[in-house]
């Protein structure tokens, strides 16, 4: 009898321990696949003929039309610099240079998914239509209240998360000497 109570102790342990191991590499997977900058992160895997297994899990669970891998990379944060979380009732500023990239966007998107930017003002930040410092980096004020410069205003309350898409860029290639992502510092909240 204390064999067969171990026997499915071990069994328990066993399904557990591998199913939680499973989810953590689909969901976060900063362990086996995704490249970590700072706040941002991202699979760069993605595009590539031949992904490895967790990119390719990572892809059914998702169910995006993701970039090929000669077409651009996206970053996505979810938190700031600090590692806090991202909430609408904070004002966010993302500051410093963006990994070579022949065009990229920044967008908010809610946790489903959606552009929580606010209407009829534009959806995203692209990199051909902002002020930049003389150095070339770039200061993009993200929130819900007025802020100077450049700014994204976002719509709504609770967590949100920004995705910054390199299009044609060399970032994780090999190529490029730049692999430095912008900062994210939260400003004043409600």
């Amino acid at each position: 009898m204390r064999f067969v109570l171990y026997l499915l102790m071990m069994i328990a342990v066993a399904l557990g321990v591998g199913f939680g191991l499973s989810y953590y590499a689909l969901t976060d997977g900063r362990l086996f696949g995704v490249a970590q900058v700072g706040p941002w992160h991202a699979w760069p895997d993605v595009g590539s003929s031949a992904p490895n297994p967790y990119t390719r899990g990572h892809l059914a669970r998702t169910a995006a039309l993701e970039l090929g891998q000669a077409e651009g990379l996206q970053f996505t944060a979810t938190v700031d610099s600090d590692g806090e979380p991202l909430t609408r009732n904070c004002g966010y500023r993302i500051d410093g240079k963006t990994p070579l990239a022949t065009f990229w966007t920044l967008v908010a998107v809610d946790e489903a998914g959606i552009n929580i930017a606010a209407p009829d003002v534009a959806p995203a930040m692209h990199s051909n239509a902002i002020a930049r410092a003389p150095d070339g980096s770039i200061i993009i004020n993200v929130g819900t209240r007025l802020l100077p410069q450049n700014w994204l205003e976002l719509t709504g309350e609770g967590p949100f998360k920004l995705v910054l898409t390199l299009y044609d860029t060399a970032a994780f290639s090999g190529f490029s000497s730049d692999a430095s992502m912008p900062s994210i510092v939260r400003r004043d909240c409600a």
